[in-house]
């Protein structure tokens, strides 16, 4: 009703309401026409009764080229299943189809091709046999995407064959396809063939014949083929050694950083960074060092192309050639890194408004790069210069590169500032502001990438910040610190990043050892619960509840701990939203695993266990779940009292939950309650034993005082006793028969959780039968045993003082010992009686 009296059916405004029906009409006219025709239906279906390979050899003979694209893409599949019929029938049909496939199928069928060899569906010299001329065929197909594709497959297959397949299927191919008549894309291709089996073969096979083919593609004339074979001379040159890498690679790079090409240069100076391990001292004074001085001069006047690259690799280099630099040289080339570092942000002289605009433009992206990338190699340029000496070289480009005006340079450096910081060691303390700075950066990706190292950070700032560094002066050690964590965790707060909010509040938790317990309790731990009330976002809120609890847990001020924590149940435990109290149990769980389990039974057992008269089913499932957590903290016999207070509070869920879901948790929880073990106070049990000691040392006394003196009496009925022998025999078998029996009983009601009279427990009929099905199934510490009478179950108490866990079968343990007492009860009258008989007997016959 709202939407159709917003809209205006006036005579003007209809007309524009039937041209935008007619828009509509138009846009769907496409989608009409698209559907499919009952003629192309019935092309496209296929008899159910045809298997799979039949299926599939109909449509790639048949089928459109969809249909054959998905045979190919499930080739990997018929492979596994069957294999022989899939190369005897459907891999001749891939085969035919190929040479005239779309390239779509082209990159599905080098994708399952590779799939096969990685499954190992056939032996290597099967696959070899009857894929690897069709990877071949396909390599230099006209598309570019598609010649890639196949390529990676057969690198891929090369790792796999046997050096005689390499030799006779690919490298003597490989001589005719890399001379200068064959076509642009196969010499290409031939570059990075050649690249390859570098690692396969010996030297002196790479000598005889790859070595040969390198030289003849380096001198190409396509610069692309130079640029192409000028990137493989990395792997020759780890495949040949340093031998032949000095006298026959590194003329060639020489050769190709002379080049006219732009890219040729740029491939030949990243080659010569790579493979700097490689040569010796003498070859990186003589040839390495004035090639780098070279590319050095000419990146800002002739060649900015080589800029980038430059600046990314400035700091392998000046470190690779850090031992043959000469101080003059040491000093050009940190100055070089210096210029590099603020490339774009000053302006030049001489130049107009609109050459500045124009330069802006097309450079603006590439000084970014460089710039970055200084910020990338600036732990390396640390090393360079010592870290000494930071302060004196590099902290001016360390200042302006955290206060770069671009985002990608300040996300460069909260990356690597944990890195910096390492380096520094002693001398971290200087780059205190700039920690404050990038905490306060405007952008959210600076503070993340900044987090992720924040408490070692801090650590290391703390423990290595100077004079101030000692535990009393923690907040002097690093000015501005509290403001700047707040503002962070302010800032992520009010965004829609919350996982960046999450991870700073995770990080949080490190603080206790960085600052003050006061400064936290103030600053930060009532922001913590404020942020478990207010925020809507569950991750957020478990990284504040936990982190409050480590503020807690280092928490000393008795006044201060009880003052959160009775905030903790009033306003979480006790709170009128069912969602905190659901976040008041996520707190105890963290508190459950950070404090004592004193600590938890003191504070917190019992607000949990209110819960279970939650008006919300979630929160009373979420109790449930939590109980086997509850009940490990307890100590028996100290917290007797609260595993009265938890088997109540489980029999009230049994008889009073109305929930079917709550009701099955609940069952479950009883049962893993069940199979639960409760720890002893040792001290206790210690002080109750040797009262129990005491107390049975009296009693021994006075029983062995009262056996003296019937000892005269027993000598005297010993002839009377072998007369009732006869007489017991048949009285204890009858109590072993009814013990027997009883023991039955015993037994199959304990393996039983209850009867089946009585497994209605959703009506739960009278509060014996939920005391004894409680008692039957948790076997939470009580040593009871049920009594399966006539009438009802009844609940008989034994003793148990020495034993020291509390399984799950001690119903049944205890209706043993319970029976065997009884027996031995009914056997002692036996006895008595058959005693009294003889007496009289002789009496009456003197």
């Amino acid at each position: 009703m709202v939407f159709f009296a917003r809209m205006d059916f006036s005579q003007g405004n209809l007309f524009g309401y039937i041209e935008d029906l007619q828009e509509l009409t138009i846009i769907e006219r496409p989608v009409r026409r698209s559907l499919k025709t009952p003629e192309e239906i019935e092309r496209l279906t296929v008899d159910e009764e045809l298997n799979d390979i039949e299926r599939a050899v109909y449509l790639l003979s048949s089928g459109q080229d969809i249909q054959g694209t998905s045979v190919v893409a499930n080739l990997p599949v018929l492979m596994r299943q069957n294999p022989a019929e899939t190369l005897r029938r459907v891999l001749p049909k891939i085969r035919e189809v190929l040479h005239v496939a779309g390239v779509e199928m082209q990159l599905t069928a080098a994708v399952s091709f590779l799939t096969v060899l990685q499954d190992e569906s056939v032996s290597i010299h099967t696959y070899s046999h009857s894929f690897l001329h069709i990877i071949l065929q396909n390599l230099e197909h006209r598309d570019a995407g598609v010649s890639n594709a196949w390529l990676e497959t057969l690198l891929a297959v090369i790792e796999a064959l046997p050096k005689e397949t390499i030799r006779h299927e690919i490298l003597n191919p490989l001589v005719s396809k890399a001379q200068i008549s064959q076509s642009l894309q196969s010499r290409l291709v031939s570059c990075k063939i050649m690249g390859k089996l570098a690692y396969k073969f010996e030297a002196h096979i790479v000598k005889r014949e790859i070595l040969p083919l390198v030289k003849s593609l380096c001198q190409d004339v396509e610069y692309e083929v130079r640029t192409c074979m000028c990137r493989q001379l990395e792997h020759i040159a780890q495949g040949i050694g340093t031998e032949l890498t000095k006298t026959v690679v590194l003329p060639e790079l020489v050769e190709l950083a002379r080049d006219e090409g732009s890219s040729v240069r740029l491939a030949a100076f990243e080659t010569i960074v790579n493979l700097l391990d490689m040569f010796d001292a003498d070859d990186r004074s003589q040839t390495v060092l004035p090639l780098v001085k070279s590319f050095c001069e000419k990146s800002f006047k002739a060649d900015e192309s080589i800029l980038v690259s430059l600046s990314f690799h400035l700091g392998k280099l000046c470190n690779g050639l850090y031992g043959i630099f000469t101080p003059e040289q040491h000093l050009r080339f940190l100055e070089f890194y210096k210029k590099l570092s603020t490339l774009g942000l000053q302006q030049e002289n001489g130049h107009n408004d609109n050459q500045l605009q124009l330069q802006t433009l097309e450079q603006e992206k590439k000084y970014i790069s460089v710039r970055k990338n200084c910020a990338y190699n600036f732990p390396a340029m640390i090393v360079f210069v010592d870290p000494k000496n930071f302060h004196l070289e590099l902290y001016s480009i360390f200042f302006c590169l955290c206060h770069d005006p671009e985002v990608p340079v300040r996300y460069t450096m909260a990356i690597s500032f944990y890195e910096v910081a390492k380096l520094l060691n002693s001398g971290v303390y200087t780059i205190h502001k700039e920690l404050v700075t990038l905490l306060q950066d405007e952008s959210l990706e600076v503070l993340d990438a900044l987090v992720g190292h924040l408490p070692e950070i801090l650590e290391l700032m703390t423990t290595n910040g100077g004079e101030n560094s000692g535990s009393e002066s923690k907040l002097l050690s690093i000015p501005d610190l509290i403001p700047a964590l707040t503002t962070a965790e302010q800032r992520a707060a009010t965004s829609l990043k919350w996982r960046t909010h999450e991870k700073l509040l995770q990080k949080y938790a490190c603080l206790p050892h960085i600052i003050s317990s006061d400064q936290i309790y103030y600053r930060f731990l009532h922001r913590m619960l404020t942020i478990i009330l207010t925020n809507n976002v569950l991750p957020v809120q478990k990284a504040a509840a936990r982190t409050l609890c480590v503020y807690l847990r280092y928490n000393r001020k008795q006044e201060q701990r009880h003052e959160v924590i009775q905030k903790l149940i009033e306003q979480l435990g006790q709170g009128k939203s069912y969602w905190n109290r659901l976040r008041f149990l996520d707190t105890c769980e963290f508190i459950m695993e950070l404090f004592s389990k004193s600590f938890f039974c003191k504070y917190f057992f019992l607000p949990v266990l209110e819960l279970t008269h939650d008006p919300v089913a979630n929160v009373r499932m979420k109790l449930c779940y939590l109980l086997p957590k509850v009940k490990s903290t307890l100590k028996i016999p100290s917290d007797k009292h609260l595993l009265q207070q938890l088997e109540l509070c489980i029999r009230k869920l049994l008889c009073q939950e109305k929930d079917k879901d709550v009701l099955t948790i609940v069952k479950r929880t009883v049962l893993e309650l069940d199979r639960m073990d409760i720890s002893l106070d040792a001290e206790q049990l210690e002080k109750e034993k040797q009262q129990s000691e005491g107390r049975s040392t009296n009693v021994n006394d006075k029983i062995f005082e009262k056996k003296r003196r019937d000892n005269k009496t027993s000598s005297v009925l010993a002839k009377s006793m072998t007369l009732s022998v006869s007489g017991s025999s048949s009285g204890t078998s009858a109590g072993k028969e009814d013990k027997k029996s009883k023991l039955v009983r015993s037994q199959s009601f304990s393996t039983q959780a209850l009867h089946p009279k009585y497994s209605n427990i959703d009506k739960c009929p009278n509060k014996s039968t939920a005391t004894g099905y409680t008692s039957s199934v948790s076997g939470m510490g009580k040593s009871c045993m049920l009594s399966f009478t006539d009438d009802t179950f009844r609940t008989r108490s034994t003793g148990n003082s020495g034993n020291a866990t509390f399984p799950s079968s001690s119903s049944l343990t205890t209706s043993r010992n319970s029976f065997n007492s009884a027996d031995q009860k009914n056997n002692g009258n036996k006895e008595s009686q058959s005693r009294k008989m003889s007496i009289k007997n002789r009496k009456s016959n003197p």
